[in-house]
């Protein structure tokens, strides 16, 4: 387990030491936080869904980390190209354990950007339904930003260039936030849609985050639990599969 806390924190150094990378990642949340949240606000109300940007912040919070989770894995490219990951595979240590630190370490970090756009949700006028829960808000958070991270190390593992990563992780994250619920009530969506939303495995983070701060499942907080966890787990496992299977 040594190597797994090595390799966390190596990965908590490395994006401690790009703040510019880490003030991008906040840039987009916060832009749909404060365009949609407040533009579009008031046609939500009329629509007689109340304040947006009650609705709108735990999908917010998710969308921040899940880009700053899954584009973690681009450094396994990075790495590979530049020779460090070879340093990484020759060490006296297991596959599971060096993904299991690179998944951790990727994962700590898209928590705290979670942790700052919540804060930015709460200066703009968001309140939690339920102050004493936000420990379990923090645990859903924890379990998006594992499932995101476990995805891109995924994606990472198989891919040598970084535009064709950037492209494939493009094409996935997009439709995995748009149809998760996070910008829309799932009640009134057509059912073609419903499908979508049911299927995408963000949408059980989302859910469970809203309905931790904001009140009212869903699916239920113990199927989003389950979903959640379930998939970290499968995803780890693929993950630390086609990580074995890299050659330098």
């Amino acid at each position: 387990m040594n190597a797994v806390f090595i390799l966390w924190l190596r990965q908590l150094k490395r994006y401690s030491r790009s703040r510019a990378r880490m003030i991008g990642m906040l840039g987009q949340p916060i832009l749909f936080l404060l365009a949609l949240g407040f533009g579009l606000g008031p046609t939500f109300a009329r629509a007689g869904h109340g304040n947006y940007v009650q609705f709108l912040a735990p999908g917010i919070v998710t969308m921040g980390i899940l880009f700053t989770a899954v584009f973690s894995g681009i450094e396994i490219i990075w790495d590979r190209q530049f020779g460090f990951l070879k340093e990484t595979l020759v060490a006296p240590v297991s596959r599971l354990e060096i993904v299991l630190g690179r998944t951790l370490g990727g994962a700590t970090v898209a928590l705290i950007q979670g942790g700052i756009i919540l804060l930015v949700c709460l200066a703009v006028g968001f309140r939690p339904a339920h102050p004493l829960l936000l420990p379990v808000a923090l645990l859903f958070m924890a379990l998006i930003a594992i499932l995101c991270t476990a995805i891109g190390t995924a994606i990472g593992s198989v891919l040598q260039d970084m535009q064709g990563f950037q492209l494939i992780m493009n094409f996935i994250t997009l439709p995995l936030f748009f149809f998760s619920s996070a910008l829309f009530p799932v009640s009134d969506l057509p059912e073609a849609v419903r499908l979508a939303v049911w299927l995408d495995p963000l949408s059980y983070g989302v859910d469970g985050l809203r309905g931790v701060l904001s009140g009212g499942f869903v699916f239920g907080a113990a199927t989003d639990f389950e979903v959640l966890g379930g998939l970290a787990v499968v995803m780890l496992a693929i993950g630390t599969y086609l990580f074995s299977k890299i050659e330098l």
